[in-house]
């Protein structure tokens, strides 16, 4: 099953998107967008940007969980994921964006 991009309305007004992978797994997390246009130039962004290895940023929480951050060739953040236990996950789920990202599908929640 494909990735698909879920768009969605926040409690704040703004639109945001969500990747999920084939298995509905939330992969990827954008920040609020003012519009529906902003919103689909990210997830544009994601589809250019995921396939470059170079765009991921690793992180670490303070409880020492890590979690990834996709960057726009501007150096902006595009969307983060969302908490591992451990650093082969978080590698797994920044392949598993550049997997889907290409194909995903576009709904509307």
């Amino acid at each position: 099953m494909a990735g698909k991009f879920v768009v969605f309305k926040g409690k704040d007004g703004q639109d945001y998107f969500r990747l999920k992978a084939g298995n509905g797994d939330v992969i990827l997390s954008s920040e609020g967008y003012k519009s529906k246009k902003a919103c689909a130039n990210g997830i544009e962004s994601v589809r250019k940007n995921a396939g470059d290895e170079s765009r991921f940023e690793v992180k670490t929480a303070k409880d020492g969980r890590t979690y990834f951050i996709l960057k726009a060739s501007n150096g902006r953040e595009i969307g983060r994921s969302q908490m591992y236990k451990s650093g082969s996950g978080c590698r797994n789920g920044m392949k598993s964006v550049a997997t889907n990202a290409a194909n995903a599908t576009v709904v509307e929640e």
